[in-house]
């Protein structure tokens, strides 16, 4: 069985599957766009040469150990989708920046738990701040649409949500 190309789809679906990689792009703003936002508005010259060299990754698990604290990294793994070994790493990155510390629990030398620092919880205010707005631009963005197109676009967002792609005949 041979896979239609997009030139043999009907031209509606073929322009969805376009707009779907359009869409999915604009959910994950660019790093620099992200970064160029929180310098703009927290001042602080320390964290905005400390943005560069962080990745989205590094600021997804300070976002969760501000979040959790005190957290340790296994609850940041599964808080945040980011594997158990990257999580090591981006931790060790992340006290070497002095954005969080570590404290072992008092009968358990194993356990880390980690809390941002003040420098770090600055960093993860500015990370949240930039997620709210992005929130509150998105609603604002929903606005423009009637009751009845929001209850369609509810119903084909569950719908894609529970589909299986590889098997489209299943239900």
């Amino acid at each position: 069985m041979s896979l239609p190309s997009k030139i043999d789809l009907n031209p509606q679906i073929a322009e969805i599957m376009t707009l779907l990689d359009k869409v999915s792009e604009r959910f994950e703003p660019q790093d620099t766009e992200m970064k160029q936002w929180m310098v703009e508005r927290f001042h602080n010259p320390q964290l905005a040469d400390m943005l560069h060299d962080m990745t989205i990754t590094m600021l997804r698990v300070l976002d969760s150990i501000g979040r959790l604290e005190p957290v340790n990294g296994i609850t940041i793994s599964n808080q945040s989708g980011v594997p158990k070994g990257s999580v090591s790493k981006i931790t060790k990155r992340l006290l070497s920046r002095k954005l969080i510390t570590e404290e072992y629990l008092p009968n358990n030398k194993k356990e880390i738990l980690f809390r941002l620092t003040p420098l770090g919880r600055e960093l993860f205010e500015a990370h949240r701040a930039f997620d709210e707005q992005m929130e509150h631009g998105f609603i604002q963005f929903l606005g423009r649409y009637s009751v009845d197109e929001l209850g369609f676009i509810v119903r084909l967002l569950e719908d894609i949500a529970g589909a299986s792609f590889l098997h489209p005949d299943a239900k």
